[in-house]
């Protein structure tokens, strides 16, 4: 549970520790606190002269647009570098009032990115992805993510093959603006991290090249010259 006294243990770590250099507000969702409650959090890690990047989670712009006001975007945008990582995981989730709020944040200077989510039924389906990452583009967010879903118990009737994740970053590769194809990963349960999960291009290889082949399957050798 977070209190007072958690987030000023976590400040105090934070400040003992200076190898810091990013610190990420996630969990729950911090732009659901009161505008005192998150500047007096950002000002005490722009105080610590170590700490360089701060970033935040959060899935307000896409469920609580209107949280994102022009005054919360103007408090934000005193804290740079700041970043924001939001989650949309399908194009109707992509409403006027999720560009407002985007647009908000965007114009304040806060680079965008998306992390989405890999659920059966709801975006596994090339096509379906395709419209989101272009459609996020279109609202200033960058896709970053595309995770496999959590192992979490509960939630199996969302779950995909890795297979699926495989196949969608291959439609997209090529099919679209680089721009839109994000990084497929799995998190690892246990405390692994995150594992990038890429398409098998590289079909052949030996000494002297490569055998590659391409978005539309088209195979080309590529030559390797020793330095």
């Amino acid at each position: 549970m977070v209190t007072k006294e958690s987030i000023k243990a976590g400040l105090s770590y934070i400040r003992q520790n200076k190898q810091i250099r990013d610190v990420l507000l996630s969990g729950g969702d911090p732009l659901l606190l009161d505008n005192r409650s998150l500047y007096y959090i950002l000002n005490e890690l722009r105080s610590i002269p170590h700490v360089e990047i701060i970033r935040i989670g959060t899935r307000v712009p896409c469920t609580l647009p209107q949280r994102v006001t022009i005054r919360l975007a103007g408090m934000l945008k005193k804290f740079h570098p700041l970043y924001i990582h939001t989650h949309f995981n399908h194009p109707d989730e992509i409403t006027p009032q999720a560009a407002l709020a985007s647009a908000r944040l965007a114009n304040a200077g806060i680079p965008l990115g998306c992390q989405t989510v890999l659920l059966s039924g709801v975006n596994d389906n090339p096509m379906v992805m395709k419209t989101l990452m272009q459609k996020l583009l279109m609202i200033r967010i960058r896709p970053y993510y595309l995770f496999q879903a959590d192992l979490a118990r509960g939630t199996s009737h969302f779950w995909t093959p890795l297979s699926k994740g495989m196949e969608i970053i291959s439609r997209l590769q090529g099919h679209t603006s680089g721009l839109c194809v994000p990084h497929f990963a799995i998190d690892l349960p246990g405390g692994g991290g995150k594992v990038p999960m890429l398409p098998e291009f590289v079909i052949d290889s030996n000494k002297k090249r490569l055998v590659i082949k391409n978005y539309t399957g088209r195979q080309y050798r590529y030559p390797l010259y020793e330095v």
